[in-house]
């Protein structure tokens, strides 16, 4: 018989508050606290929590806090990556995120889903999916992504857009649902490499 922790992560109805998974979102709320109170300055110990908190985690990840997980082990991220103040990643899903990725202030990922009949709500059980973030991807302030999400390499996501279906590579994205607006073209570039 599958664990609670065994049907969250494969997208079973699982129940959260089975002890396990409260002692898993006890843990990660110390770290993250830990983390969110370190020095400024303190970089190595924001990286030790860090490791002890991530599921992976590649090279020269910098997170500014606050930061919040539920779970923290079902965050995979990639090497230069770069999360701004007040992220809140609820995980039991899982969050994988790839190379490059750059994320605006007060950025939401919510893997879980709660039922939509009341009923069934009342039993507190739930299903969660994975959010996949690709390489290059760049996520303006105050997104939030919906449960099961995609994201293709290369992609712009506007600044509070709410992501409740896949968005392709390559692309500009931004609004309430996030729509494709256009391809990333030459008229983007800055000049910054110039």
């Amino acid at each position: 018989m599958a664990t609670e922790a065994e049907k969250m992560a494969a997208g079973e109805v699982y129940d959260p508050r089975d002890k396990s998974l409260v002692d898993a979102r006890l843990r990660s709320q110390q770290l993250c606290r830990r983390f969110n109170t370190a020095a400024p300055e303190d970089l190595g110990t924001r990286k030790q929590i860090l490791k002890k908190l991530l599921g992976s985690m590649g090279k020269q990840v910098h997170i500014e806090p606050p930061f919040l997980c539920d779970y923290g082990s079902q965050i995979r991220v990639g090497s230069r990556v770069f999360f701004n103040f007040n992220c809140v990643l609820l995980d039991g899903g899982g969050v994988e995120i790839g190379d490059d990725f750059m994320c605006g202030p007060n950025v939401q990922f919510y893997t879980a889903q709660h039922p939509l009949l009341a009923e069934e709500r009342r039993s507190f059980l739930e299903t969660a999916a994975t959010i996949r973030i690709g390489n290059d991807v760049w996520l303006g302030g105050g997104v939030i992504l919906c449960p099961g999400v995609s994201i293709g390499d290369g992609a712009a996501i506007g600044a509070g857009s709410v992501v409740s279906k896949d968005i392709p590579a390559g692309v500009v994205a931004v609004g309430n649902p996030c729509r494709v607006l256009r391809k990333v073209g030459p008229e983007d570039r800055l000049g910054v490499l110039d």
